[in-house]
């Protein structure tokens, strides 16, 4: 595996996997340009060198070759607005005209490629798709840390055709570095606040974090899962009744670890699941019939608060409670703005990553006053579980 920051492209055409699958209002513009901003330098790096930049990705769930609502054209003006240049588009990604495209590109241009997903290859892994994409290029780049869980053609498959000029971009290389800082030799206390809807998608990571963390934190909805497998009340909260046994295993793994395993005690109840629900302070294992928990209450934000302000590490992934709704967003609010606060104090390292807690941070505009803010949601949940992710270990192999 080649170093990017040593590697010189002058004179390279250099495929980059980006990931650029963004979303798209109604009038088919960028919606939030994050993931095209995080991929700037790594593409400003090969430019400036004096290489050619062919990015790829894909943009949403095509279903039958193209569909012009999913063409990366729509996310041209965005990324040359980011860029600061012209960049040219490639109606395909692979045949005559594209590869002709690409070997006519000057020495710092920039061109993209239209969406990989338009053709199935390239999520069965195929390898002659991935051949195909090959011939665009001298060298490999994979900046795409959301697609790297996945054994695509673009994203793992693709790095046997270079078994020397491969490696990972800024990006990608920036997002290994960070999940590590809280996975290995974090500064103590460490702690996880672990939030969401559901205890089964999260099993494998507090699994794997349990003798890693002094503190792991349960928030959201999943918290009454563990209420309810503790014997509380839980009203019509939402639980997962087959997971219950499950809860009490991480509960018991918990205690044999020494680690603070915290389960809010008190809970913003409503009775509908509505903004304008009536609403009510309650004891989370003595919610009444009738009510749900969509929120934490005041005494859990205290302690968790607390905890937060004792922590030197901290990995955020899942919210507190219905963040979406203002009347149920207090809860997570409170926690974004704690980590933003102790990490503008200088001591702490906090990572957020995962598709809510990354909405969440977004919607207080807080992303700029944390550590870091990862651009993989079920990449990020993979690589904390212990998972070897095949875009990444394809990179990492060397070929003899």
């Amino acid at each position: 595996m080649a170093n990017f920051k040593d590697y010189n492209f002058k004179g390279k055409r250099t495929l980059v996997r980006v990931d650029f699958n963004v979303p798209l209002n109604d009038e088919l513009e960028v919606a939030d340009d994050a993931r095209i901003r995080a991929a700037i330098p790594t593409i400003q790096k090969i430019i400036k060198d004096g290489g050619k930049a062919i990015l790829m990705s894909h943009l949403g769930r095509p279903k039958n070759g193209f569909e012009a609502k999913f063409s990366l054209k729509n996310i041209i003006s965005s990324l040359e607005k980011n860029l600061g240049k012209a960049v040219v588009f490639i109606e395909d990604c692979t045949g005559k005209k594209s590869l002709e495209a690409t070997n006519q590109l000057n020495n710092g241009e920039v061109a993209l490629l239209e969406n990989l997903r338009f053709y199935p290859e390239e999520k069965q892994g195929d390898e002659f798709f991935a051949g195909q994409l090959a011939e665009h290029a001298d060298v490999y780049v994979n900046d795409a840390f959301g697609t790297a869980h996945r054994a695509h053609a673009s994203t793992a498959v693709i790095a046997k055709f270079f078994p020397n000029d491969k490696m990972f971009g800024l990006l990608l290389s920036k997002e290994i570095k960070n999940m590590d800082r809280v996975l290995h030799g974090a500064k103590e206390p460490v702690t996880a606040i672990i939030g969401g809807a559901k205890v089964s998608s999260k099993i494998n990571i507090l699994l794997h974090l349990m003798e890693k963390m002094d503190n792991i934190i349960i928030g959201g909805g999943m918290a009454f899962t563990f209420a309810r497998a503790l014997g509380g009340k839980i009203g019509s909260s939402l639980v997962e009744d087959d997971k219950l046994n499950v809860a009490l295993t991480i509960i018991r793994l918990a205690k044999e670890s020494n680690t603070n395993l915290y389960i809010p005690v008190d809970s913003l109840v409503a009775d509908s699941f509505s903004n304008d629900a009536k609403t009510q302070i309650c004891k989370t294992d003595q919610i009444p019939d009738g009510w749900m928990g969509l929120d934490i209450g005041p005494g859990a934000t205290v302690d968790i608060l607390k905890i937060i302000r004792e922590s030197r590490t901290i990995l955020w992934n899942g919210p507190m409670g219905v963040f979406e709704m203002d009347n149920f967003a207090k809860g997570t609010k409170k926690v974004a703005q704690k980590l933003a606060e102790v990490t503008q104090s200088g001591s702490v390292f906090t990572l957020v990553g995962g598709g809510d807690s990354v909405a969440a941070i977004n919607k207080f505009g807080l992303a700029d006053q944390v550590s870091y803010v990862s651009t993989g949601g079920g990449a990020m949940l993979e690589y904390l579980e212990g998972e070897l992710l095949p875009g990444i270990e394809a990179v990492k192999f060397i070929m003899k």
